[in-house]
């Protein structure tokens, strides 16, 4: 069984994103470590790409701020290996395709294995082309986890139909970053994802509030928040993990 599931074992899931050593990896282990004290079930951490094409502004901006401060692929796999010793729940990386390929995808891929990483989100990997990576994560046992966006239409069912972990449904067009409000029709999304597969979907892109969160629950097994969590990295820097268990706490309360 993907270890991924037990996130959504206990009610509606709440997933946050955090980018990896912005501004720094003790800052990093920190706001992780207040997240799941408050409730988090999975943890997304962002490997910092210098073309992050699926962001937007803020999580643009925390991957400048890491990779000027010196952060590297392997010093995130180190952190990561460490982190394991406090942090249980399931963790997913959340990264480019380049970042796996410079790296060489076996030795990238391997390793997740070793520090307990149980996921891979590619958000620039298109479906068709998952064949790059899709053997070794089976091989070594990382899930290669799926994106759905609102343009997806009549791939969702096939999409769905070869679901690894949980799906990923972006919930609007465009890149992350809050929203005032969320347009897509995602039920009917889901609709379909429920017929093809008993996988968790979770919906991500533009969740800021415990309304939104609460909303978005409703329809799917989960809410993914990352820009309104970078957003305090960036504001409070190091004394950010306070606020950020304070903020997660209450998106988790929303969903119970």
């Amino acid at each position: 069984m993907s270890n991924i599931k037990k996130a959504f074992e206990n009610g509606k899931a709440f997933i946050a994103f955090i980018t990896c050593g912005d501004p720094d990896l003790e800052t990093t282990a920190a706001a992780v470590k207040a997240a799941v004290e408050n409730g988090a079930d999975l943890i997304e951490l962002g490997i910092p790409f210098s073309d992050p094409t699926a962001e937007g502004p803020v999580i643009q901006g925390a991957n400048l701020r890491a990779l000027n401060g010196g952060i590297t692929t392997d010093k995130i796999f180190a952190f990561v290996k460490e982190l394991r010793h406090d942090v249980k729940i399931p963790m997913v990386f959340m990264t480019y395709a380049n970042v796996v390929f410079s790296y060489g995808a076996e030795k990238f891929i391997s390793t997740c294995k070793n520090i307990e990483i149980d996921g891979l989100i590619l958000p620039d990997l298109p479906f068709e082309e998952k064949e790059e990576f899709q053997p070794l994560c089976k091989k070594y046992g990382v899930d290669l986890v799926s994106l759905i966006a609102p343009t997806s239409e009549n791939r969702i069912a096939m999409i769905a139909n070869e679901a690894e972990g949980f799906l990923y449904i972006v919930s609007s067009l465009g890149v992350t970053g809050t929203r005032s409000e969320i347009k897509t029709d995602l039920a009917s999304i889901v609709k379909v994802v429920r017929q093809n597969t008993d996988i968790p979907c979770a919906i991500g892109f533009g969740i800021s509030t415990p309304e939104q969160a609460k909303k978005m629950a409703n329809i799917s097994d989960g809410a993914i928040v990352g820009s309104a969590i970078v957003k305090l990295l960036e504001k409070h820097g190091k004394d950010a993990p306070r606020y950020i268990g304070e903020y997660v706490k209450s998106m988790k309360d929303a969903l119970k």
